[in-house]
């Protein structure tokens, strides 16, 4: 393969910043990926921080200290992502999210600067089935730790995209005939994806795809912990769960366990808490049995999305392996069973989602080098987005969906809505992704405000309202009244992501510019909320009839197009 960023004075480097552990990869000379070793002299980051006498430190270390200085140690914050901090206090102070996950960051990119040289552009991976505030914040993680990220690419897709290159999909001269369906399926620490996709010579297309961002190897681990803890209650009267360093040593001894059980038939787990200790032996069985929920979630997953790119198993060449978490002998024997296939492990599950995101950084380099892509990249969404509205005959908000989920991306969508009154002074667009027909059960990713319209504006008069969802999963809105030369462009302003001043305060403190810490986020005071929730009654709803719904638009036409009265 041609070197992609042959011209390019940057690296082409791509980071897998995962829930349990990341890695970063560049592309050599050649255009082949290989991944950057840590200062450490490993492939693999814990991503895990420790907090010590006013030093950050990331990593192995951090890890370690888990067991005895717990209070002090954060891990797993990718969970957290889109929350206004991360889930508890770290030596009596809050972090946001994106501020832990920039530091890990910040470790990948000042390591692979002794290697490599000064950089900058990375393209970073995401789980495919995050959201867009969840995607929004790890930009802004990238900034903060002083990253251009250039583009983000979910992780399943990456994962394929490093396949397609071992497999020789990017050689010029291969046949561009020769399609092959894959189905990956990622199971990570703290996320777990599944998504279709079709290569068609240097063409890889998503089909579909389905996950949760709340399952992951670190819940295999916590079936162990509260097994041990259980045994050690019915013994001794006392939870070891209850002290933070004790329940350190007890995670990473299950995790330790987790992964011997992978190999043999039967591990040891060692626990002490307040002068007494046990040793529990647990069978691979056991194991098995006591997580059994566990898989059957991913495998209804899976189901859930090869029916949704509208395949049956037989058309499933290869079924591709992913993940750390996929290592577990049940995950292969589930999936063998499912599929009437032998699951391909020739990807290393720990390395192959940053090597996918180095080629895509090698690819957009090359573009702005003018030099022509050796493959192209194409995603779904994979949740449905919309606004709310009232409907017309219940007077009930729903849930308007503008581009259901697994449309191929970029698209622009649009749909006409309806004023409800006579001398409507403004129109309120609350911007929600989910699947449910209830805005309450979906997630609110920002609203928007039209305001001072003309005073004596008939009813239902028509409003468009224009979604544009781009290939990295950002969304700009767009509204307009027609008949007025009231428009509005909207960037979406989220209750729980850092301001500018913000990002830009943690990037001068995590970078050593600045030494002092900047605040937290602003918790809004109850005087606020109320003004708050006062400003929002005050916008009209829009308004739409569901009776009136158009026909299914075609995805394929990059464009969705629906009316709405």
């Amino acid at each position: 393969m041609t070197a992609p960023n042959k011209k390019s004075k940057h690296p082409a480097v791509g980071i897998d910043l995962g829930t349990t552990y990341s890695v970063i990869a560049r592309l050599d000379e050649l255009g082949r990926p290989q991944t950057l070793n840590n200062a450490e002299g490993d492939k693999i980051t814990p991503s895990v921080l420790l907090f010590e006498d006013g030093n950050v430190v990331v990593g192995k270390e951090a890890a370690k200290a888990a067991a005895t200085d717990a209070d002090n140690v954060a891990e797993c914050a990718k969970r957290d992502l889109g929350n206004q901090f991360y889930h508890r206090q770290i030596g009596g102070r809050r972090y946001p999210p994106e501020s832990l996950q920039a530091w890990i960051l910040n470790k990948l990119r000042v390591d692979a600067t002794r290697q490599i040289g000064a950089f900058s552009k990375a393209v970073v991976t995401v789980p495919a089935y995050f959201d867009e505030v969840r995607r929004k914040a790890t930009m802004d993680a990238g900034y903060i730790a002083g990253l251009e990220v250039m583009d983000i690419i979910n992780e399943p897709t990456a994962a394929a995209v490093a396949f397609g290159f071992q497999q020789g999909y990017m050689n010029p001269d291969r046949p561009d005939d020769q399609r092959k369906k894959i189905l990956v399926y990622d199971l990570g620490g703290g996320t777990f994806d599944v998504t279709v996709m079709e290569i068609g010579g240097r063409n890889f297309n998503a089909l579909a795809t389905d996950g949760d961002v709340m399952l992951g190897g670190k819940d295999w681990d916590q079936r162990l912990v509260d097994f041990v803890a259980e045994e050690f209650i019915r013994k001794f009267g006392l939870d070891p769960r209850e002290e933070p360093n004790s329940h350190g040593r007890l995670w990473r001894d299950c995790e330790d366990a987790k992964r011997t059980l992978s190999a043999r038939a039967k591990a040891q787990i060692a626990c002490d808490f307040r002068g007494q200790a046990l040793r529990v032996e647990v069978s691979r069985s056991q194991f098995h049995d006591m997580t059994k929920d566990l898989l059957d979630r991913t495998s209804f997953t899976t189901r859930q999305t090869l029916q949704a790119a509208g395949l049956e198993w037989p058309d499933i060449d290869r079924v591709l392996l992913c993940g750390g978490s996929s290592r577990m002998p049940a995950v292969v024997e589930m999936l063998r069973d499912l599929s009437g296939k032998e699951p391909d492990c020739s990807i290393s599950p720990d390395e192959a989602v940053a090597h996918g995101a180095a080629l895509h950084a090698g690819i957009l380099l090359a573009h702005y080098d003018g030099v022509s892509p050796s493959f192209h990249v194409r995603n779904v969404n994979s949740h449905s987005l919309g606004v709310v509205a009232m409907d017309a005959r219940t007077r009930r908000p729903r849930t308007a969906v503008l581009i259901p989920r697994n449309t191929p991306l970029p698209v622009v969508a649009r749909r006409v809505f309806k004023t409800q009154r006579v001398g409507q002074k403004s129109i309120l667009v609350q911007i929600v992704e989910g699947e449910s027909a209830s805005p309450d059960d979906c997630s609110q990713l920002g609203k928007c405000s039209v305001r001072d319209l003309p005073a004596e504006l008939p009813a239902q008069t028509p409003i468009e309202v224009r979604f544009r969802y781009e290939e990295n999963g950002r969304l700009t809105v767009t509204v307009k009244v027609e008949g007025t030369d009231k428009a509005l462009k909207h960037e979406m302003s989220r209750e729980n992501s850092l301001s500018s001043e913000e990002l830009d305060s943690w990037r001068k403190y995590i970078s050593g510019l600045d030494p002092i810490a900047p605040p937290p986020p602003a918790n809004l005071s109850g005087e606020a909320i109320q003004l708050a929730a006062g400003a929002k009654a005050a916008d009209d709803a829009l308004d739409y009839a569901p009776e009136s719904e158009g026909p299914p638009a075609d995805p394929n036409a990059g464009t969705v197009k629906r009316r709405w009265v």
